[in-house]
């Protein structure tokens, strides 16, 4: 028997499909819209990371909520173990970061190169189940329960510099049928800044360091002795300066031409450095003259420090690249932060200790070269 109501009930059937369909494809249009924003934002964020450390920051702090990963990691090529030398002399701690990774050959990377010497083409994102045995390395620190992962490769000028690392604990979330033109526009951006922040943070180390010994240079020392007597204050802890001069270096030069003036000056840097903590810097004043901060220590220490490095110094002969043997010694002032009054600039509390270690300096120099006065 026919149903005259039939056609209009299937008019409202069909409508109601249409409005959910249409429901569905707005909610998902919004949320679309909400993970675009959230990423323009992230990449907003790291575009405008001034160093190194704040980029690594904002890519591990912010990157697994905004994308809704559990786990992201980053390697970075590091051959000569340029990249972690310059970021520790610049103060970065990486104990901050245990998923940067860094290694020392490409092939670490785990990409697989194309076989066919006619494709030129990058290597493109893995995708897939997690595999312990093949992908713990990019991984060293998960959780148990992760899934699945993608391998970003991080790209400048078809040159591998490194690998994005993104874990899932879901089986779905990364498979190997899935698109990946997402992923990939994120990780170019994220190369592009690392490039720049790098090169930037490598400038900025060149411009702190004396080329010649590879020591600080006295703007670095100048900087960094402001710092620190802001912290001593803080913490109440005493700060503790060496002023380094070698003994008749003019005769060195006259005797041993300037390049042997130049190893000599290599070699006291290097032995000075050697009697340190990583914790005190040591920095090339100009001409024969090095600073050392020591951090941390008081005045008997510091005194202790300085007649290390005077007998490292004058206890073993200099031998040049040309075999000549030179007897080499160095005078030292030592002086002592002992000004926490506030009230007082550091700047100028800054300058009274450097010059109390050069007055102990003159005074050494003055009772006969080859010895250590303390300031008092």
């Amino acid at each position: 028997m026919h149903d005259p109501g039939a056609p209009a009930r299937d008019v409202e059937a069909e409508n109601e499909s249409l409005r959910a369909r249409l429901d569905y494809l707005v909610e998902q249009a919004e949320r679309n819209h909400e993970i675009m924003c959230r990423h323009q934002a992230f990449d907003l964020e790291i575009v405008g990371s001034d160093s190194f450390q704040a980029l690594i920051g904002t890519i591990f702090g912010s990157l697994p909520a905004i994308a809704g990963l559990d786990i992201v990691t980053l390697s970075l090529v590091d051959e000569e173990a340029d990249i972690r030398t310059v970021m520790d002399k610049l103060g970065v701690d990486f104990n901050d970061f245990p998923h940067m990774i860094f290694v020392d050959a490409v092939a670490a990377l785990g990409f697989v190169p194309s076989r066919s010497e006619v494709f030129t083409g990058p290597p493109k994102p893995m995708l897939g189940p997690y595999h312990p045995a093949v992908h713990q390395p990019m991984f060293p620190h998960q959780r148990p329960g992760l899934q699945s992962i993608a391998l970003v490769p991080l790209l400048r000028n078809k040159r591998l510099i490194g690998s994005l690392n993104l874990g899932s604990f879901d089986a779905t979330r990364f498979t190997p049928a899935m698109a990946t033109d997402f992923i990939e526009h994120m990780a170019s951006i994220i190369s592009i800044c690392l490039e720049n922040v790098i090169s930037n943070e490598m400038l900025k180390y060149i411009g702190l360091t004396d080329s010649l010994t590879g020591v600080y240079n006295r703007r670095y020392i100048d900087r960094r002795l402001l710092e620190e007597i802001g912290r001593a204050r803080r913490q109440a802890y005493r700060i503790s300066c060496l002023y380094i001069d070698i003994d008749h270096f003019k005769q060195v030069n006259d005797s041993s031409g300037h390049q042997g003036g130049d190893e000599v000056l290599r070699e006291v840097a290097a032995r000075i450095k050697a009697e340190l903590r990583i914790s005190d810097a040591l920095g090339r004043f100009g001409g024969e003259e090095f600073v050392v901060l020591l951090i941390d220590a008081n005045l008997d220490s510091a005194t202790q420090v300085a007649q290390r490095i005077l007998h490292s110094i004058a206890g073993t002969p200099f031998i040049l690249s040309g075999g000549e043997s030179l007897a080499i010694s160095v005078s030292i002032g030592v002086a002592t932060l002992d000004d926490f009054e506030r009230d007082h600039a550091i700047e100028g509390v800054a300058q009274a200790l450097v010059a109390h270690a050069d007055s102990a300096l003159y005074k050494a120099k003055e009772g006969g070269r080859n010895r250590v006065v303390s300031f008092s």
